[in-house]
């Protein structure tokens, strides 16, 4: 299994803290049977914060015209909205609800020319409250397509997430095979779509990054 690069130093301190935790029982317990059980649920919790940084194993397919799910998770919102950020009109918003347990690998979901990036300082609410697109600290980027189309992509962080990953930068020419970025422990990605897009997805439904086809642009 590859582990993506923005885990190796959390999985090196999640390391140290499992022997120190363990090495300090044996120091204080001895044989107690006490110690394989703190043992157990240490190398459990180690286990899950590696398979949190998994990188997912498949090949990913380049389609014009088409956006990809920018991220893995729950689709949880599809509606009509104004985007008052860098677009200033009405868009088709999506919106992926990323839990602990998905790859938080973020994903460019259409190909073209970064044309913004910014990052927002911002609060920590739940990432699936409506107020955590534009209260929570949240990173958005702009992606022109070869057309011109301008599709947004916004990455907020959740109640645990305390860190937001970007890579894309103004001028930077990318595609639907490359990252985004990368948020750490629960958050949500937005997608704002020009109208008139056809929506290929549905509320509760699943989403895999960089795979899922959530839309064809006009």
């Amino acid at each position: 299994m590859k582990i993506h690069k923005e885990g190796k130093n959390v999985i090196l301190v999640a390391f140290l803290i499992f022997v120190a935790i363990n090495s300090l029982m044996y120091l204080l317990a001895g044989s107690n049977p006490a110690i394989n059980v703190v043992t157990l649920i240490t190398l459990v919790m180690l286990a899950l914060v590696i398979w949190f940084f998994r990188v997912p194993n498949f090949n990913i397919e380049l389609r014009d015209g088409y956006v990809l799910a920018p991220a893995d998770g729950k689709v949880v919102v599809i509606e009509e909205t104004t985007e008052l950020e860098y677009l200033k009109d009405s868009r088709i918003q999506v919106s992926i609800f990323m839990s602990p347990l998905n790859v938080h690998i973020n994903w460019f979901p259409v190909g073209g020319i970064v044309k913004y990036y910014k990052h927002h300082s911002g609060r920590f609410m739940a990432a699936w409250l409506p107020k955590a697109s534009t209260e929570n600290e949240r990173a958005t980027t702009v992606i022109e397509t070869k057309e011109g189309i301008p599709v947004l992509v916004r990455q907020i962080a959740g109640a645990m997430a305390r860190r937001i990953v970007s890579y894309g930068r103004e001028g930077m020419q990318v595609r639907q095979d490359e990252q985004l970025g990368f948020i750490k422990f629960g958050s949500r990605v937005d997608v704002f779509l020009p109208l008139g897009s056809e929506i290929k997805v549905e509320i509760g439904q699943k989403a895999t990054g960089s795979q899922t086809v959530i839309a064809k642009l006009p």
